[in-house]
């Protein structure tokens, strides 16, 4: 849930957005982990949103270049405070909310500036919290947007050539994150930039206020904030990614096993989180293709499960498609 930055969105309120979301069930689907990208709160709005059940809470810093930042924050509300932004994850974390995102909007300063600012504030949030860096990383970059003419033609367009090399330089220095890539960019970049680093993408994206009741209108650009490069549909992005050699993944399983902040930490940064982290993205795919999926898309699921299958240990295997078992006969939310 995406929240812009308004008096009116106060914690109480995106709590109360957070327990909505959480009730609402339709068919055998639901929202199982809810992920706040919002301003920043103080320490005791942090823990509202704790009790409510929040999956990660994201600040995107914009630009980590303190004169850019000011030129585009003019003085007259809080988002004008840079430090406040910038320390937002730490009271989060005071907060009790150890699972955090940050991000920058590249193309509004030089890529190595924010890169830089990217990884220094990981090696701040290490070095405080006990070892826990950022669960995600975002890179989205500068588009198009209404009513402002300096997207058109920004100073520091990353082109896509740089665009790639900063996803494997981050992906190479935080080999343990998890990192978004948006449907900003076209399908022809994302199918390109996937294999160097990216872990999580979003699909089937509407942006603008009612998109997604007025799908079928697809872009709508007098409501949105920007324009989209990817306007697939879930289902066509789905089968290109098991195309591509990778299994999707919907799991949700780690936040509501603890599997956060410094356990999560302690699984991923020595590779041992893949042990959960497969077997879950085969039994949440497998929910998916039996509920959602376009007959062309389960024959290209069903290939990448049981790829992913026959590389699990003979015990894990076993164990999985026992789980694969009870999905099949209409056991929903399955996972390790």
């Amino acid at each position: 849930l995406v929240y812009g930055e308004s008096d009116d969105y106060d914690a109480d309120f995106i709590a109360e957005t957070m327990r909505t979301t959480y009730s609402v069930k339709e068919g055998k689907g639901e929202i199982r982990r809810v992920n706040i990208n919002a301003a920043p709160l103080d320490v005791e709005g942090y823990k509202k949103l704790k009790k409510a059940g929040i999956g990660t809470f994201q600040i995107f810093q914009e630009t980590y270049h303190h004169e850019t930042y000011k030129k585009l924050h003019p003085q007259g509300d809080r988002k004008s405070d840079y430090l406040w932004r910038l320390s937002g994850l730490d009271r989060a974390m005071e907060g009790g909310i150890d699972d955090l995102g940050i991000g920058a909007l590249f193309g509004l300063y030089d890529w190595r500036f924010e890169v830089m600012g990217l990884l220094y504030h990981t090696i701040h949030l290490e070095e405080k919290y006990n070892g826990v860096g950022p669960h995600t990383i975002s890179f989205p970059r500068i588009e198009p947007a209404i009513d402002v003419p300096f997207t058109l033609n920004p100073n520091y367009r990353v082109s896509d050539k740089d665009f790639k090399k900063l996803v494997a330089i981050i992906r190479l220095s935080v080999p343990y994150t998890g990192m978004i890539l948006t449907a900003r960019e076209n399908p022809k970049v994302r199918k390109e930039v996937i294999p160097v680093g990216v872990s999580q993408i979003d699909a089937g994206s509407r942006i603008g206020v009612g998109g997604y009741a007025e799908y079928e209108h697809g872009y709508i650009p007098e409501k949105e904030q920007f324009q989209l490069g990817d306007m697939r549909s879930l289902d066509e992005v789905i089968r290109e990614i098991c195309e591509l050699g990778c299994i999707p993944s919907f799991c949700t399983a780690g936040y509501r096993c603890g599997r956060t902040g410094e356990r999560f930490m302690a699984l991923a940064k020595p590779g041992k989180v893949h042990n959960y982290c497969m077997p879950n993205a085969i039994l949440t795919f497998k929910e998916y293709l039996l509920d959602y999926a376009s007959e062309e898309t389960k024959k290209a699921g069903e290939k990448a499960i049981e790829k992913n299958l026959n590389d699990l240990s003979p015990d894990r295997k076993e164990m999985v498609m026992q789980k694969l078992k009870l999905i099949e006969d209409g056991k929903r939310d399955v996972y390790i």
